[in-house]
């Protein structure tokens, strides 16, 4: 089971320093207002009035066109000075940056609310987790934010959450929680996280549609490794902004599905070769794919993202070994 962080991280947590610069003051608090959150287009998502993932467009396949089951090697323990991540599935992730151990978007679940039950199991028992050090939110979705699993953890984890959703984390009396802006950043222990802008949405009721935030986070050890988490996003001006703002990008964690219809779908979800141009604009040395063979979202076939990126990798002329194509439950390590 996990257990707490030790005691100096925690109040690292407490004591977290939010750094902004001030020219970026500006554009990190233009994109919401009283009414909610907006996008990059000023504009926000009418999801509302639109229907569910795939519909409109070719069904989702079957069960047959499935992954196979997760790889379930130990997770592997990685000292300060190595970047390890482990893929549970969707875009939980343990990372392993700094000497610290990090979840993304833990879900555990084998339902979430709303979609059919998850088709690969989760690649990492929760019994054999490490301690966990602290836990990093993309946005509010059931997919991203599962409150079942964040019931197992100990609540004096430090969460790191975008503005707005910090209520949501205290009404289930967690009590180490940074919310941030987009280019807002905290440290913990000497690891820098950094929010960074998507194109999303959030939504977790009937009435509380882009009251808060979402993006991505870029998690930089001391003197060492770098790597960004997308969440979820669609393709945009955005990557080489924070590529540029983030240089020297290690490994960056890309969404490569739920992107079928492209008509309703692609403000929002890259699609695999969106995902490839993204980690250039990036200036990422490497990419590991998630968001597929997990959950079934939209209307693709479960296996295509995993081919279609594949190929657009090949086609980008990039290193075969740069492309983490993992399977679900196993780890990779970059020293």
């Amino acid at each position: 089971m996990t257990t707490p962080s030790d005691g100096s991280l925690l109040d690292d947590a407490a004591d977290a320093r939010v750094r902004i610069d001030a020219d970026d003051r500006q554009l990190a608090h233009g994109f919401h207002d009283f009414d909610g959150f907006h996008d990059f287009d000023g504009g926000r998502r009418p999801f509302g009035q639109r229907h569910r993932y795939g519909d409109g467009g070719r069904r989702p396949h079957g069960r047959g066109d499935r992954p196979a089951r997760p790889h379930r090697a130990p997770v592997p323990r990685a000292d300060a000075g190595t970047l390890a991540v482990t893929w549970a599935g969707h875009a939980s992730w343990i990372v392993q940056v700094g000497g610290l151990t990090v979840l993304t978007d833990p879900v555990w679940s084998r339902r979430i609310l709303g979609t059919p039950a998850r088709i690969t199991p989760v690649g990492v028992p929760w019994d054999r987790l490490p301690r966990i050090d602290a836990v990093v939110i993309s946005h509010n979705h059931y997919d991203h934010l599962d409150a079942p699993t964040l019931r197992r953890l100990p609540r004096d984890t430090p969460v790191f959450a975008p503005a707005g959703l910090g209520r949501w984390f205290r009404r289930r009396e967690f009590t180490r929680i940074t919310e941030l802006d987009w280019w807002e950043g905290a440290e913990l222990a000497g690891v820098r996280f950094d929010f960074v802008p998507a194109h999303h949405w959030s939504k977790r009721t009937l009435t509380d549609t882009c009251h808060s935030l979402w993006g991505g986070w870029v998690l930089t050890a001391p003197g060492g490794p770098r790597l960004y988490f997308a969440g979820d996003t669609g393709y945009g001006h955005w990557f080489s902004r924070i590529g540029r703002r983030y240089p020297g990008i290690d490994l960056a964690l890309m969404p490569i599905g739920a992107y079928d219809p492209r008509w309703w779908l692609c403000d929002v979800h890259c699609d695999p070769e969106e995902a490839v141009r993204a980690t250039l604009d990036l200036g990422a040395h490497r990419m590991a794919p998630m968001h597929w063979a997990t959950f079934i979202l939209s209307a693709e076939p479960v296996l295509e993202p995993l081919t279609r990126v594949q190929a657009a990798w090949e086609k980008a002329g990039l290193p075969r070994e740069n492309l983490w194509d993992m399977p679900i439950g196993s780890s990779r390590q970059l020293d």
